[in-house]
């Protein structure tokens, strides 16, 4: 896991060193003081009367959305990369190997999942209807990979990929200041990735069955994603906290429901230049079992990832990462996340890192 960490945080670097090599120094006698100590680095794009113009960290660091709204007429597009990598099982609190992972519920499995990964690609567009008003919308494509233990000791892997629910909604701002912001996120996202997703792998002898449900690519119901963000600048440095909430509505047509999210995060942005700014974030993460009587192609005696009490739990996460603005306002962001602290509801793959980046452009 050391070797894995410190291979991740070398790859964020190169991820930001493009960033800082476009960097185009520019002088200018007229300044404004604020930006005095960043004069090498100063675009033409900012505007001293407002101190939250102009900088990288009026976007929250990558791993979140929601947190910013655009002036009337403005339009926005971004391209969002999603990687979530989990290896090895955990029983609550406590890693447990994959042969353990069999048996250590007390229900004997014939399989157990040993690693999984999972690629977003998301495109995400927003528009301001009004000053105080943006619109949204963002479609995304999902990749699935999960890696099995048989209890016989012989392996397989299955495969899921296409389009994954659609996020979308309006960002409202409530109370605005010279430096602070407070944002409601009207947020709702629609079924659109499937929840009958099949294999041939997991059968011995080739038989086509029904993907358990983490590798199914949607929740198969509308659900509420109401959110609120406050945000607070300061000359060289901002902060912002931001709760989000993923509520679906009801049972899916394969009679279970997804289990409520909730997202508690706090981050802290310091700018180093002008047009760059690393940031640190906080993530306290919760979610519900699944609810219903569940998928009837599922057999929860057979693995854990065909239970649905077996979904929920409680992630703390750090993030850290860097975002830089281009002369032409666009955006770079980048950022890891890793877990401190994993309780989860019974036997389920842990997390190891997350990684999320993205660029994005106004206009």
């Amino acid at each position: 896991m050391r070797r894995l960490t410190s291979r991740l945080l070398a790859t964020l670097a190169l991820l930001a060193t493009p960033a800082l090599a476009l960097a185009h120094p520019i002088a200018s006698d007229e300044l404004e003081p604020l930006y005095a100590p960043l004069e090498p680095f100063a675009c033409e794009h900012g505007h001293a009367y407002d101190i939250r113009e102009g900088r990288p960290d009026t976007h929250a660091p990558a791993g979140l959305m929601g947190d910013h709204v655009h002036h009337q007429g403005e339009y926005m597009i971004e391209y969002k990369f999603r990687k979530v990598f989990m290896d090895g099982n955990r029983f609550g609190t406590q890693r447990v190997s994959d042969v353990e992972a069999l048996d250590v519920t007390g229900i004997p499995f014939m399989a157990t999942p040993t690693r999984m990964d999972m690629n977003m690609h998301m495109i995400h567009f927003m528009y301001g209807a009004t000053d105080n008003v943006t619109l949204y919308i963002m479609p995304m494509w999902m990749e699935m990979t999960m890696d099995h233990l048989r209890r016989n000791g012989t392996t397989f892997s299955t495969y899921n990929s296409g389009m994954g629910d659609l996020p979308f909604g309006a960002l409202i701002l409530l109370h605005d200041t010279d430096t602070t912001d407070l944002i409601f996120n009207f947020g709702m996202s629609a079924p659109t990735g499937n929840i009958h997703g099949t294999t041939t792998s997991a059968s011995p002898v080739g038989a086509e069955t029904q993907m358990p449900y983490p590798m199914q690519l949607g929740s198969g119901s509308f659900a509420f994603r109401p959110g609120i963000t406050f945000k607070k600048y300061w000359e060289m440095a901002s902060m912002g906290t931001q709760l989000q909430t993923n509520l679906p509505i009801g049972e899916n047509y394969r009679d279970y429901k997804v289990g409520n999210e909730y997202k508690l995060n706090w981050w802290y942005a310091q700018r180093v230049t002008e047009p760059l700014a690393f940031t640190f974030r906080t993530e306290a993460l919760w979610r519900e079992n699944y609810s219903g009587d569940g998928d009837p192609q599922l057999n929860p005696n057979m693995i854990s990832t065909a239970r649905t009490d077996m979904r929920g739990g409680f992630w703390f996460n750090l993030g850290f990462g860097a975002i830089y603005q281009f002369c032409d306002g666009s955006r770079l962001n980048c950022e890891m996340v890793l877990p401190i602290s994993q309780d989860l509801d019974g036997v389920q793959l842990e997390t190891d890192f997350e990684l999320f980046a993205s660029w994005s452009k106004s206009w």
